[in-house]
């Protein structure tokens, strides 16, 4: 049975992912951070020998060295890695106004180094199996079609991971890894606390777009793009 472990799995695209993965017959590990949201155990009472609820916090080193011990702990092999976890921190100002360098660090914490921290930490586990990388991003990481003026932290915290991401690949994919690079759309999830009903697309309509292009492979896995939910290429 092929093993994944996903981030920021209690609600959301990682909570559909989660689902979505078990139904696909894997091996879940959850990477969990609201420990009094119910739907994550209320999924593991469902699926008590295929999924596993790991404790997460993407903004601390200590919380990913932890998960990452107890992953070691209940397996000897990941085959995959959805790095889903992810903010956009309201209230972080303009970036030529009246910056909140607190809160635009901690997007830099969850959405670019936390993943990166991860992955160095997983590898061990990943060196057999499909060893496959997948990392949940966004057009707002993109620097040749940016229009936005503000969300500063959000969106360089994305354009600082996919950085993270082309400087793995050109590390790992001599080695035989593989990577996924996912714009799930603007979905109704709750990336800044609350839910965004103004958002186009239900988190399980991406995830299922999201499963299929990391579970198949591709013809040429020497090339790194950012696909959308409609398998549509994104410029960097």
């Amino acid at each position: 049975m092929k093993t994944v472990l996903i981030t920021g799995a209690d609600r959301g695209l990682g909570f559909a992912l989660t689902e979505g993965m078990l139904r696909e017959g894997w091996k879940v590990f959850a990477g969990q951070y609201l420990l009094n949201w119910p739907q994550l155990d209320e999924l593991a009472a469902r699926w008590p020998e295929r999924l596993c609820l790991l404790p997460l916090d993407m903004s601390s080193g200590r919380s990913i060295e932890n998960a990452a011990a107890r992953l070691k702990e209940q397996t000897d092999r990941l085959d995959m890695l959805i790095s889903n976890a992810g903010i956009n921190a309201a209230g972080e100002g303009e970036i030529t106004g009246e910056l909140n360098t607190a809160r635009t660090n901690l997007c830099f914490r969850i959405n670019a180094l936390g993943p990166m921290h991860l992955t160095q930490a997983l590898l061990p586990l990943m060196r057999t199996g499909l060893k496959r990388l997948c990392y949940v991003s966004s057009e707002a990481g993109s620097i040749a079609v940016c229009t936005r003026a503000g969300v500063s932290g959000y969106c360089m915290s994305k354009t600082a991971l996919n950085m993270g991401v082309r400087l793995l690949f050109n590390e790992l994919r001599p080695q035989g890894f593989t990577f996924r690079l996912y714009h799930p759309g603007w979905l109704k999830t709750y990336m800044s606390g609350s839910r965004n009903e103004n958002g186009r697309l239900e988190a399980e309509d991406s995830a299922l777009t999201a499963i299929r292009q990391f579970t198949q492979d591709k013809h040429c896995e020497d090339a790194l793009e950012l696909l959308d939910w409609d398998d549509a290429a994104w410029p960097w």
